[in-house]
């Protein structure tokens, strides 16, 4: 086998590109800035370098001369000798060849022809193929064992010997390759015992003189040594099933070797490279399927001519190929975008005849890839997944094989000068990959380049100090961020020594630098975490808060005792940029004492010149609002406050963004600076109160009354709506993050007896003037309807209308307004209007009815005034959408519904409301203070007959002198004009008992309409009897009719018979009762009505009653004619 030619030429004689290539960008040059660890380890080579005096012209000369003709001689040659066909799809002839390698390497024609000859005069290589028998499978076994002892024979054979060789022989052999060639020729591998499997790894050099019509021959052969006749019967023993290979042994001759197959393959067929696996064929058809075997096979140069590219190596060659090929695809290619390691095929072609020629191992090939492009990429824009790759590449061939020490040294130099590019462009990432979606990966795969140096092995070998990626990164990036202050800070130096413009270069600068770090946040952080665990968010906070907080420090002093409004202004910018910057700092790491902790303490001098700058310009603001206001409209639907109420909800925003904006870190400061803002924005609200209700009074003194009334509305909705603007400042201002920020010092009195009180003094002003402006429109409403009510009231008027017309004028009237309140208020103030309006109105309606004292046209009066309460009342309930009914139903209007009922009825009508209140009465009475009577009553539908039997009475009061009584019972049924045919009923006299036992039964002839009717009731009257005197009264009792079985609701009829069967009477007990003396209002009303005898005979028996009774005190508790059922 043969070796690489020893290299006489170090990193020196490396390819280096002239000062300008045409058609490319000069080479960028940088001074690395982290050299410290490197240095200690490495010393940096210098390459050698054509003189600086000379002129471009003389250097390209010099370049051509020197580099690029030993390179182009080199290529020629190769095509001239090349071997095989490349692995590229297409096949490209020596002319396609010639004419890319003029372009690439820059040659003229001349100069072709003439390097062409020199290339045809040179000494011929000697042509090799490499041959790597690796291994084998499945091949056949020819032992008794059941396997075989396989080698293998190799030659490289030509037509002609071939042919000669078979007519040379006798008689038919088994061998090929040993009968064609001599044995020096043939090149046999190691014998492998007993296997099926056999594995090699060995390397053969076959030389030949033409690839025309030669053949490379395998043949595998199974090793037989002579064995003994004992040792084959002991195998037969043990295996009989190897009989038949016994016999075929005993056939066999002596150290004859069996046959397990061969493989021909035509050198004009194979590629310059191949590595595959080959089936072995057999002579005959008896064993077909004879294994495979894997084979490398490679065209070589045993030797070529020295004089082409004297003093470099094939390696230094191939570097230098590699990269003129590159700078030559790149400099054709119009696209923007990165290169990714693309060629084209005649590139392809001649790289890889030029590496199988000078037989470069695959590690040197990936080497001299990473050397080039690690180079290219610092002068033209690579892409970085390229770099990573090929280093993997080069860290896979690291543990197989073992370098040279000149290619150990070069990449070790190409490793440390990467790093070197490397963290120098990580110094200056804010410039080299902004932050766009196509940069951010790039610095991302650098990142992960410059790990995976550091981790390959060859790195740490030849680099015995301890490199730490993460601590270099760090210090890159710290470096870079002073760098990249500085620059900033004399970009944006101050033109003047005006104070105002030393502020203005501050703020750009802080602006700079917040930019920058909400860039290195939410780009550049998750990079660095991701890539090489470098938190560089927090280092770069960390940095520019120690190098921001010197400059802001050095800045403020010189303005201490010269602040005024004008650069308070200024400086305003240059807090909220601080602030940002400082909250930021939540999002560090790592946590410690930041230089910036306290930056607000420079900045309390110009804080009281933000709030009244603040206040002054809301203030103007508002005073231009008013000016200006007018009603706003949203299409057809009015809104119903004007514009400068929206405009001062405007302007008092900007106040509560300053104070989120500020957040001066300081939380007394902080409390008293709350107070200073909700104070004047009290004051602003206040104040535009007072000035809008100026400005209404002013333009409504020259307009007509409907117009003024809008705007007082207008006035009023502003007011309501400055109102709930007011209830919202507490969470605008976050009232609560600000007291659990003072809770350790500020009392929790002091906080809620200062900020709440000022909100509620402004809105108590707010009320006040709400109010007054609605009792202007109430008074005007109510005057208006008491006119109507007034006209209703005119005695002329009474009979000439029904109750219906005469309500409508103020029904008309009322419904007018309110819809226009309704359509100009809000509903705050709407309702707020309609609860006094309301309550006026009952008023004005109850003083209407007192005033009618004439009994003439009362009823009908009256009556219009109930009809036109109930009518108020579903106008101002508003079914459901105005006032709710507990609000209408108030006492002073029960007492007048009470009062216009009771007086628009007819005297039967009260007449039944009286006895419907006794029965209810009744009905609820506790205890038996003045005894009871025991009824058995019930109605027959059949015969319409009423029975009443009165059994007993008990616990009666005794009204004799001897402490007893004589009692009997009366039955009389109420009302009369309900029942004028029947006559009242008495019992038998009781003497001398209190608890008597009556037994008597009566039966009244009555309908069952009468029954049912209103009122009706059987009055059960308890008497003493006295013979010289008044019968003295015990008590009464009042028994609804309707309760009576039989009465009740329930069947029909048909011809005054009931379809039902009668009832069965039922037994029921009655407490007596007392009436309560001049408590009934309705027997006074009844009483006035002194025109009608048949209630005035029913007043004065009740009045009679009354004076019997024993009840003298007042009446306790409600009296029934308050009772809703009434």
């Amino acid at each position: 086998m043969s070796t690489q030619r020893e290299t006489t030429s170090s990193e020196d004689h490396l390819l280096k590109p002239p000062e300008q290539t045409p058609g490319l960008p000069r080479v960028k040059q940088f001074s690395p800035g982290h050299v410290r660890k490197l240095g200690q380890t490495r010393k940096i080579r210098h390459r050698r370098d054509f003189k600086d005096e000379e002129n471009p012209d003389e250097k390209a000369c010099h370049f051509k001369e020197l580099e690029l003709k030993p390179l182009y001689k080199e290529l020629l040659y190769t095509i001239a000798h090349k071997m095989g066909t490349s692995a590229s799809t297409e096949d490209f002839a020596d002319r396609q060849l010639h004419q890319y390698i003029k372009e690439a390497l820059t040659m003229t024609e001349s100069e072709h022809n003439s390097l062409m000859d020199k290339v045809q005069n040179a000494e011929p290589p000697v042509y090799c193929l490499m041959a790597t028998v690796k291994e084998a499978k499945g091949i056949l076994g020819k032992d008794v064992s059941g396997f075989s002892d396989p080698y293998c024979l190799l030659t490289i054979l030509e037509d002609e010997e071939e042919r000669r060789t078979r007519r040379s022989r006798a008689k038919a052999s088994k061998y090929v390759v040993k009968d064609a060639v001599s044995d020096d020729e043939i090149y046999q591998t190691d014998v492998k015992q007993q296997t099926l499997n056999p594995i090699w790894n060995e390397t053969f050099i076959l030389e030949f003189d033409d690839i025309v019509g030669a053949s490379f021959h395998l043949e595998m052969w199974d090793k037989d040594e002579e064995v003994s006749l004992t040792q084959k019967l002991e195998e037969f023993t043990t295996n009989f099933s190897s009989l038949s290979r016994i016999i075929k042994e005993v056939k066999k001759e002596k150290g004859t070797d069996d046959f397990l197959g061969k493989i021909v393959i035509k050198l004009q067929d194979l590629h310059c490279t191949e590595d595959n696996w080959y089936i072995l064929e057999p002579r005959t058809e008896t064993y077909p399927d004879r294994g495979q075997c894997h084979l490398n096979l490679k065209f070589m140069h045993k030797t070529r001519d020295d004089t082409l590219s004297p003093g470099r190596n094939a390696y230094v060659n191939y570097c230098g190929i590699l990269q003129q090929f590159v700078l030559s695809y790149i400099s054709k290619q119009k696209s923007s975008t990165p290169w990714k390691g693309e060629l084209c095929g005649e590139a392809q072609t001649l790289l890889e005849h030029y590496a199988a020629q000078n037989d470069l191992s695959s590690f040197l090939q990936d080497l001299a890839k990473w050397v080039a492009y690690s180079k290219l990429c610092q002068s033209i824009e690579v892409d970085s997944s390229l770099l990573l790759q090929q280093l993997t590449c080069v860290e896979y061939h690291w543990h197989q094989h073992e370098l040279p020490q000149q290619q150990k040294q070069e990449l070790g130099d190409s490793l440390h000068g990467f790093l070197h590019y490397g963290l120098h462009l990580v110094s200056k990432y804010r410039d080299v990959f902004p932050p766009t979606p196509s940069a951010t990966p790039k610095l991302h795969t650098l990142l992960r380049i410059l790990v995976q140096i550091c981790k390959t092995q060859a790195f740490q070998k030849m680099n015995p100090a301890d490199f730490q990626v993460h601590d270099e990164v760090a210090d890159a990036v710290q470096t870079g961020t002073q760098e990249w202050f500085t620059n900033k800070k004399g970009l944006h130096q101050p033109m003047t020594k005006e104070p105002s413009e030393i502020i203005s270069a501050l703020s750009r600068l802080i602006e700079e630098v917040r930019d920058d770090i909400k860039l290195n946040k939410d780009v550049w952080n998750r990079t660095f975490v991701s890539a090489v665990q470098v938190d560089v968010f927090t280092a770069v906070y960390e940095k520019l808060d120690s190098l921001l907080a010197t400059e802001v420090r050095e800045t403020l002093s010189q303005m201490e005792g010269h602040i005024d409004q004008g650069l308070a202004n200024s400086l305003f910018p240059v807090y909220l940029s601080l602030q940002v910057i400082r909250k930021d700092k939540a999002f560090l790491q790592k946590r410690g004492l930041l230089k910036l902790t306290n930056f607000h303490v420079s900045f309390r001098e110009a804080q009281p010149y933000w709030l009244n700058q603040m206040f002054n310009t809301t203030m103007d603001r508002v005073e231009r609002a008013i000016k200006v206001d007018q009603p706003l409209h949203s299409g057809a639907v009015p809104i119903k406050h004007s514009s400068s109420a929206v405009d001062l909800a405007a302007c008092i925003q900007p106040v509560c963004d300053l104070w989120e904006q500020m957040s001066w870190p300081d939380p007394e400061e902080a409390f008293m600076l709350m107070v200073k803002i909700t104070e004047d924005v009290c004051k602003i609200v206040v104040t535009y109160c007072h000035s809008l209700k100026d400005r209404v009074r002013m333009l409504s003194k020259n307009c007509d009354h409907g117009s003024a009334i809008n705007m007082l509305c207008v006035v009023v909705n502003d007011l309501e709506y400055l109102r709930s603007v007011l209830a919202r400042l507490p969470t605008q201002l976050n009232w609560a993050g600000l007291r659990e920020r003072t809770q350790h010092v500020i009392g929790e009195s002091q906080f809620h007896n200062t900020l709440p009180l000022q909100v509620q003094q402004a809105q108590g002003i707010l009320r006040r003037e709400i109010r007054s402006a609605l009792e202007t429109l109430s008074r005007k409403l109510n005057t208006d309807i008491e006119t109507h009510v007034r006209r209703m009231s005119t005695r002329k008027r009474i009979p000439s209308k029904s109750t219906e017309d005469a309500a409508t004028p103020l029904m008309r009237y009322l419904e007018k307004e309110l819809h226009y309140m309704n359509e100009n208020l809000v509903q705050e103030n709407f309702n707020s209007l309609l609860t006094p309006l309301w309550n006026n109105s009952v008023k004005i309606l109850h003083q209407m009815a007192s005033e009618h004292s004439q009994q003439e046209g009362l009823i009908v009066f009256c009556h219009r005034l109930l009809y036109t309460l109930q009518c108020l009342e579903q106008c101002f309930h508003g079914e459901g959408n105005g006032l709710p009914l507990n609000v209408l139903h108030s006492d002073e209007y029960k007492t007048l519904n009470a009062y216009l009922t009771h007086h628009s009825l007819s005297s039967r009508h009260l007449v039944d409301k009286f006895l419907e209140g006794k029965i209810w009465e009744q009905r609820v009475v506790a205890g038996e203070k003045y005894g009871a009577v025991t009824l058995l009553t019930s109605y027959r539908r059949s015969d319409q007959r009423l029975r009443v039997e009165v059994l007993n009475a008990v616990n009666l009061l005794p009204m004799d002198s001897n402490g007893l009584s004589d009692p009997y019972v009366h039955l009389c049924l109420e009302p009369y004009h309900t029942f004028p045919l029947v006559e009242p009923c008495c019992t038998q006299i009781k003497s001398c008992d209190l608890n008597p036992l009556f037994d008597e039964a009566f039966e009244f002839l009555v309908g069952l309409n009468q029954c049912q009717a209103p009122g009706a009731c059987l009055v059960v009257t308890v008497l003493d009897h006295d013979t010289l005197r008044t019968d003295d009264f015990e008590g009464e009792a009042f028994l609804s009719l309707k309760d009576i079985p039989g009465v009740a609701r329930g069947g029909e009829e048909k011809d005054g018979l009931s379809f039902h069967p009668d009832a069965p009477p039922a037994q029921i007990r009655l407490p007596l009762t007392h009436p309560k003396p001049n408590e009934n209002k309705i027997l006074k009303l009844l009483e006035s009505r002194k025109g009608e005898r048949e209630i005035q005979a029913f007043v004065k028996k009740r009045r009679q009653r009354e004076k019997q009774s024993k009840e003298q005190s007042q009446a306790q508790g409600a009296h029934f004619f308050f009772h809703p059922k009434i």
